[in-house]
């Protein structure tokens, strides 16, 4: 199995020790870089253990001969676009089960038409995950409301609308929420 752990890593500005502080249990530096030069089987407990201290799927680790990636041409900083020392590629996201997209047909708040929203669907115990963060929450008769959360108190969510002067909203014990996750922007 081909891994794209250094790259994964590399590009979430983690070290070796970074990921193995981070693995529960916590492992060493040398054993993760073992698992990434591919010296030692990465086995399917050690990509899920890996993924999990890097924030991605286990799917995300892993390079399939179906799945693209794109090559990295610079990196940019505050001093300016710089060429790279070495090859490079970043592998474009893949959705998840639990994700809902929002597509963006009139601008409003930071959002511009055009715009991809996608959102991880959250249980109620999990909403604690999506404070001061905007969420699509479903409403009865198929509406939904697009908003931020600000508070969450007996069930409750406090909600505050993107639009200016908008007027905070509360729902009660929504099934579920989806919180924004990642926006794609055409430039």
């Amino acid at each position: 199995m081909i891994t794209a752990i250094r790259e994964v890593r590399r590009a979430k500005g983690m070290t070796l020790d970074d990921v193995a502080r981070a693995c529960v249990p916590p492992t060493t530096a040398q054993t993760i870089g073992r698992l990434e030069m591919g010296t030692r089987t990465v086995s399917v407990a050690w990509l899920n253990r890996i993924a999990a201290a890097l924030g991605v799927t286990a799917s995300d680790l892993v390079t399939l001969p179906d799945r693209d990636t794109l090559p990295v041409a610079a990196t940019l900083d505050a001093a300016g676009a710089h060429a790279l020392s070495r090859t490079a590629t970043v592998t474009p996201p893949t959705p998840n089960p639990d994700q809902v997209a929002i597509t963006v047909t009139g601008g409003v708040g930071d959002y511009r038409a055009g715009d991809e929203i996608w959102c991880d669907r959250l249980a109620p115990p999990d909403y604690a995950r999506a404070m001061n963060r905007d969420v699509l929450v479903p409403r009865p008769g198929g509406r939904f409301l697009f908003a931020r959360l600000i508070g969450r108190e007996d069930g409750k969510l406090q909600l505050l609308p993107l639009g200016a002067g908008a007027r905070q909203q509360v729902v009660a014990d929504p099934a579920w929420i989806a919180r924004a996750a990642r926006l794609v922007r055409a430039l």
